[in-house]
């Protein structure tokens, strides 16, 4: 197992789910990783995987950590080690709803998860499920596997997968029972998988100890090792001395499998032989009868993995073989003669120490193609001052195969490289490298105003093409008016502020002929636009139109501190983002349109002012969300029935936006009308039901509908699918009134609706509220209610209205609130007028 910043001690004897591994001395080693491995290696096989991994809580509230990644090499896939769980990936929503999730194919990923595809734009399924043991929320099981287009992952192993997530939550809930941290705060550890091989050739035969790390070897085996005699030393060390860290996890967890299973397991390893190059092992173990904690097993060699066919020694092209944590496992002689080292100095180095370029991003980029993927991937490298190669990657199930060309002199030679070691192949493939991961998945999905939409151009794309300036203009009655600008002088661009259509100035003509203008320098756009105000004598500038499905938007002014050239790569690149960025704008126009109609519409409905009633005091709060369209369908009410009673409402209707906040103006008014006619509470709510199904059967919403005698304190309450109310009693006992009630109105047009009778005492506080305010994510409604109990019972005697601040102040401080919230209060006057 490769441990990328973590520490990696080489395991030792030990079976069974115990939270630590004896090594020969009697130390316990850490078994979390080993856990992990077994449970991502058993997952990867059952699904029909190529590659996996499991996230772990990290001990950070709310952030996840790669724990392990199996099939795949760590450092590649840095950017992917973190996962935050109010991310829009399907790891932070697994993780959230402890619901799994099936990708069969990139279309399937690109409905749900538009992000992932935007950060891994290549072909593959991936299946995740929560790793729980009861309540217990450990973290996320990943496998990826070959796509299936069209075809959703069927039932068998949908219940595999779910399966041995049940199997990893257990095995883990044992580890914290015993007081292993199940946390993971450092980088991940990385698997090799089970290779495919060739017929065996060699076999041996061994008998090992578990608790000793004892091993009998026969001569087939020691054979196989090169020890020759009597010189084997008898312990696992010499066999696991020659295996690479990530086959001696791999080794070890077959031990403990078969051990905890009773049953044979085989595992496929390779092993650095006596004559330098790696062996393909196969090895199989069981329990050896009744002799606990020892098994018996085989060894047999499948051949040497570096020792080249003739067939490949004579084609005219070099050839080197990794596996899929890239370590090389075959060169043949033209590669041995390009790369300047003999084969068996190359065996396990890895890729991007034998071919120092393959680390830069946007190689790193096809590396990670063709590891995902079952396409073959080919580019040209820039691999020296002098060489370039034409790269072909073949993937496969057990690695990957680079065939290298020399290219004497290409067709396309980017000329902004003028050293392979300062940066990509072209500016274009160092922009969409370091664009695509992070700011791509933000514009397109994430920002939904315009200022959010401007902010992550200026944090993301500047930096990727190393722009300093930018300026957005939007397109309001046939003028440009300045949206956001960063990097100009102050008040350079307030003369073009409201330019119109007619105007000769490179953002209009942009915009008005929907082509793209690239000056490489000021000379040039000088002399381009003879008297245009220069805000600098040297840079570059690009002027980007935004025309969003046809319809013009505005511009995009992209500035540079010094002249440069922009290839043709990179000239394409930006005008395919300046589209994404006129549809990000596009929508945030609308949305902001239709916030506000929604915003002032809520704020229409909900009443202006709470009636004033002698002996009892009426406070309410209305917080909106701050997700979707920040308005909701919760409101509330107070309302006096002209017989001296007094109705105290508070309702949720499904949904966001405008048309939750007109539903909830109907039912307001509904609820009203029931109300003032003096109808009783069972038969407002339902009459109300019944509207709600009259006017949208696909709507529903959930009340609760209080009628209070202000005199005697006599009550009447009745709930329709709503959060039960609380209850503050005179001596600040507070507690969560129990009150039957019937289903959400909108479902059923029989529905009935039961009513309680209680007693409001004088100096009694009553509390209705909507579930916005007592749910939190990852935790159960009913501990939020019972948090709110608790704050509502120490609020004692003051003020109604310091009271209901209290109760919603966390919400209000919060940044993200998934619901809105409403809140009403009513209190008796503790001595009668």
């Amino acid at each position: 197992m490769t441990s990328h910043g973590v520490a990696d001690p080489a395991p030792s004897a030990g079976t069974g789910g115990d939270p630590g591994i004896a090594d020969t001395d009697g130390q316990l080693l850490d078994a979390l990783p080993l856990v992990l491995a077994e449970g991502a290696l058993r997952t990867i096989e059952a699904v029909g995987g190529y590659a996996g991994a499991v996230y772990l809580r990290s001990g950070t509230p709310d952030l996840l950590r790669m724990a392990v990644l199996a099939g795949l090499p760590g450092p590649l896939f840095r950017p992917w080690w973190r996962m935050h769980a109010n991310r829009p990936f399907p790891v932070a929503e697994v993780h959230r709803s402890s619901q799994p999730v099936h990708l069969a194919d990139v279309e399937e990923a690109m409905r749900q998860f538009p992000q992932l595809v935007a950060s891994l734009p290549f072909p593959f399924a991936s299946l995740y499920a929560p790793i729980v043991s009861g309540r217990e929320r450990f973290g996320v099981l990943v496998a990826l596997r070959t796509p299936t287009p069209g075809v959703p992952v069927n039932a068998r192993d949908r219940m595999r997968l779910a399966r041995e997530a049940r199997r990893l939550g257990e095995g883990l809930a044992r580890l914290a029972e015993s007081g292993v941290p199940v946390e993971w705060p450092g980088e991940p550890v990385c698997v090799q998988l089970p290779s495919g091989g060739t017929k065996p050739v060699r076999i041996g035969y061994f008998d090992w100890d578990l608790t000793s790390g004892t091993v009998t070897a026969d001569a087939g085996l020691r054979a196989i090792l090169g020890d020759d005699g009597d010189t084997f030393p008898g312990t696992i060390e010499a066999l696991t001395a020659r295996l690479a860290p990530e086959d001696s996890y791999a080794l070890w967890t077959m031990a403990r499998r078969a051990a905890d299973s009773g049953a044979q397991v085989a595992r496929r390893l390779r092993l650095k032989g006596p004559d330098g190059g790696l062996h393909l092992l196969e090895i199989s173990a069981r329990p050896a009868g009744d002799r606990p904690g020892r098994l018996t097993g085989s060894l047999v060699d499948l051949g040497t993995g570096l020792v080249g066919s003739d067939a490949t020694d004579r084609l005219p092209r070099a050839i080197l073989a990794i596996d899929r944590l890239g370590r090389i496992t075959y060169v043949n002689h033209l590669a041995e003669a390009l790369l300047g080292h003999p084969r068996t100095a190359l065996a396990g180095r890895t890729v991007w120490d034998v071919l120092p370029w393959i680390g830069q991003p946007a190689y790193d980029e096809h590396l990670r193609a063709a590891l995902l993927s079952d396409e073959p991937v080919h580019f040209l490298a820039h691999a020296s001052d002098a060489e370039w190669l034409s790269v072909s990657l073949y993937p496969g199930h057990d690695g990957v195969t680079f065939v290298l060309l020399p290219e004497g002199d290409p067709a396309y030679k980017p000329s902004s490289v003028s050293h392979p070691d300062s940066g990509l192949g072209s500016p274009a493939d160092r922009a969409s490298a370091l664009y695509r991961p992070v700011a791509l998945a933000i514009a397109l999905t994430e920002a939904v105003t315009a200022r959010q939409v401007s902010a992550v151009v200026t944090d993301e794309l500047l930096p990727a093409f190393g722009g300093r300036q930018l300026a957005i203009y939007l397109l309001s009655d046939r003028h440009l008016y300045l949206a956001w600008e960063t990097g100009f002088p102050p008040g350079f661009l307030e003369p073009f502020d409201g330019v119109g259509l007619d105007a000769h100035l490179p953002g209009v003509e942009t915009l008005t002929t929907g082509r793209p203008l690239f000056f490489e320098s000021m000379e040039q756009m000088s002399r381009a636009y003879p008297g245009l105000p220069m805000d600098a004598v040297s840079g570059a500038r690009a002027f980007l139109p935004l025309i969003a499905s046809g319809r013009p938007v505005g511009s995009c002014i992209l500035g540079f501190d010094r002249p440069r050239g922009f290839s043709p790569e990179e000239r394409t690149v930006l005008t395919a983002l300046a589209g994404l960025i006129a549809q990000a704008l596009e929508r945030a126009r609308r949305y902001d349109s239709e916030a506000a109609l929604a915003r002032g519409l809520q704020d229409a409905l909900l009443p202006a002012r709470l009636p004033v009633r002698e002996q009892v005091d009426t406070v309410a709060r209305y917080l909106p969300g701050t997700q979707g369209m920040d308005v909701g369908g919760d409101w509330y009410d107070v309302i006096e029935t002209g017989r001296g009673l007094l109705a105290l409402v508070v309702g949720d209707v499904q949904g966001h936006g405008v048309a939750a906040a007109a539903t909830m103006g109907q039912l307001r008014s509904a609820v009203r009308a029931f109300a003032l006619g003096g109808h009783p509470p069972q038969e407002v709510m339902r009459g109300t039901n019944r509207l709600l199904i009259d006017l949208d059967p696909g709507q529903f919403a959930s009340c609760c509908y209080v009628v209070l005698d202000p005199a005697t304190g006599a009550t009447q309450a009745v709930r329709a699918g709503h959060p039960q109310p609380l209850l503050r009693r005179p001596d600040g006992t507070a507690e969560i009134l129990e009150l039957p009630g019937g289903l959400v109105l909108g479902i059923d047009d029989d529905a009935t609706y039961p009513v309680t009778e209680l007693e409001l005492e004088r100096g009694a506080v009553l509390a209705l509220y909507t579930d916005g305010l007592v749910e939190r994510p990852g935790t159960d409604i009913d501990e939020g209610v019972e948090w709110l109990r608790r704050t509502f019972s120490v609020t004692g005697s003051i003020p109604l209205t310091e009271t209901a601040d209290r109760l919603i102040r966390d919400a209000r401080q919060a940044t993200d609130r998934p619901d809105d919230i409403a809140l009403l209060l009513a209190a008796r006057w503790a001595h009668p007028t």
